[in-house]
């Protein structure tokens, strides 16, 4: 079935990075996108597929700011797919707590999900089919250092998904995450740093993040990411969990099998070997 959970998809982050590549790929696939962002499109976007991306303002941060952009679209378009992309990333040691960048880290990653959902879960509910999919991280698997921020809230977005997947499903709503790797976007660009020159951990923060960033760099296009979304949207019942590249998907098999201290010892090598 084409379209088995309808044509109308609704996406946060939608205007850019991962985003951005998905809204456009539902749309070249003659999906009617709400793509949802901060600073959206000022016109709706046109495909020859007859899809279309409708830009949306809202920031997943602010209810009042979703109560407005959802007011209308349930009646105007009959929703089938929620797909979670904004997010946002620190770079600190685990032992600071800039509680201003961590606070919108966690309003951002985690509890922007729950407010988006909240929302929109009661509508697929009661029309007893769609899907949430939402965009974790390899990060919330891996513990990676100066990174303890974000991989907590990817790590607590895991386990949030799969509660919620098992209380929809009875009600015909899947729920899957999808784990990329590295992957080129500017996200990269766009990760705040909260550690002072003078700290202990300066150096090591520095080399480990700029270790990680030049692979996010040299990652794979967004439009992989986008393409596993689309696939889990065709699927009558999707993954758990789905991990984006034969590598990662690799790692996370290692993961599985090996000991703690030894991805610690792996992870360490990666990152902190000098």
């Amino acid at each position: 079935m084409k379209y088995r959970y309808g044509k109308y998809v609704f996406i946060t982050g939608g205007s850019s990075g991962i985003g951005k590549a998905t809204a456009e790929l539902f749309a070249e696939n003659g999906y009617i996108v709400y793509a949802a962002s901060r600073n959206p499109a000022t016109e709706v976007q046109k495909f020859d597929s007859r899809g279309e991306i409708r830009p949306v303002k809202l920031d997943v941060r602010d209810k009042q700011s979703i109560d407005d952009a959802l007011q209308s679209i349930p009646e105007q378009a009959d929703i089938g797919i929620v797909v979670h992309c904004a997010g946002v990333g620190i770079a600190c040691a685990g032992e600071d707590y800039p509680e201003e960048a961590v606070s919108n880290l966690m309003d951002v990653n985690f509890d922007g999900v729950l407010r988006v959902n909240s929302r929109l879960l009661p509508h697929l509910r009661k029309r007893g089919k769609g899907i949430c999919i939402i965009i974790g991280s390899v990060g919330g698997v891996f513990p990676i250092p100066f990174q303890s921020h974000y991989c907590a809230s990817k790590a607590a977005i895991d386990i949030y998904a799969k509660s919620l997947r098992m209380e929809l499903r009875e009600f015909g709503v899947n729920v899957s995450l999808v784990l990329p790797g590295d992957t080129s976007t500017g996200f990269t660009s766009s990760r705040e740093y909260k550690i002072e020159e003078d700290s202990p951990f300066y150096n090591d923060c520095i080399h480990a993040v700029g270790k990680m960033e030049k692979d996010e760099q040299n990652g794979k296009n967004p439009i992989t990411v986008a393409k596993t979304i689309i696939k889990l949207c065709k699927r009558k019942n999707p993954p758990v969990k789905k991990v984006v590249g034969f590598d990662y998907k690799l790692l996370v098999f290692m993961h599985r099998l090996l000991p703690d201290r030894a991805i610690e010892f792996l992870l360490r090598k990666v990152y902190l070997k000098k």
